[in-house]
């Protein structure tokens, strides 16, 4: 019997602290999401920068956000792209992936990224031919700056325009580089692990 009133300042101590600390555990998730997943698509135009050939493709993404810091919000970025409509000239297809950091100004969320990844070109009407050699296709490293601006047009949708400058090594040219410029106009679907959570993006 006398390790009850031994115990008691310790049952007290609990019984204040407890409800603090599980308050505050039930109120970060509502707080804020700390891990965000988003997916995107849309059409996209690429200007080829060879022989003045164009592409229309389909680009698909995924951003995934840990961090939400005070003046930038962080994510790694994974897109593709595949050409629907390859032109007379080349198709260029590609995987990309890399850092990408935004900046929220209201509704819109302009950002830069810098992609890197692996693309192929195949050369239209046969081939590609360069003195002796006919190229069917070629492959490359692809390094991707770039940039664009989603613009919540819903609590879980945005609208996204997009614009990457690339850079691809190709065997067909002189200088052995080319630099496509692709355009994307599309939606953003954002996930929420966290139904509760009704709060800014």
């Amino acid at each position: 019997m006398k390790l009850i009133p031994a115990l008691a300042p310790l049952a007290i101590f609990l019984a204040i602290t407890s409800p603090v600390r599980i308050a505050h555990a039930q109120g970060v998730p509502t707080a804020t999401q700390q891990l965000q997943l988003s997916a995107f698509a849309g059409g996209t135009g690429t200007f080829t920068d060879l022989e003045g050939g164009k592409n229309l493709d389909i680009t698909a993404g995924v951003d995934l956000t840990y961090l939400r810091l005070r003046l930038a919000r962080p994510s790694l970025e994974v897109r593709g792209s595949y050409p629907i409509d390859k032109g007379t000239i080349s198709s260029q297809k590609s995987i990309l992936a890399g850092p990408k950091v935004e900046h929220a100004f209201g509704r819109l969320h302009p950002y830069v990224d810098f992609l890197i990844g692996r693309g192929e070109i195949d050369y239209g009407a046969g081939g590609f031919g360069v003195g002796d050699i006919l190229y069917i296709s070629s492959t490359s490293t692809i390094y991707s700056p770039g940039g664009g601006v989603d613009y919540n047009f819903t609590r879980r949708i945005d609208l996204k325009a997009d614009v990457q400058y690339q850079h691809w090594d190709a065997p067909v040219v002189a200088s052995g580089v080319i630099h496509p410029v692709a355009v994307t106009l599309g939606a953003v679907y954002r996930f929420d692990f966290n139904p509760r959570h009704h709060g800014s993006r």
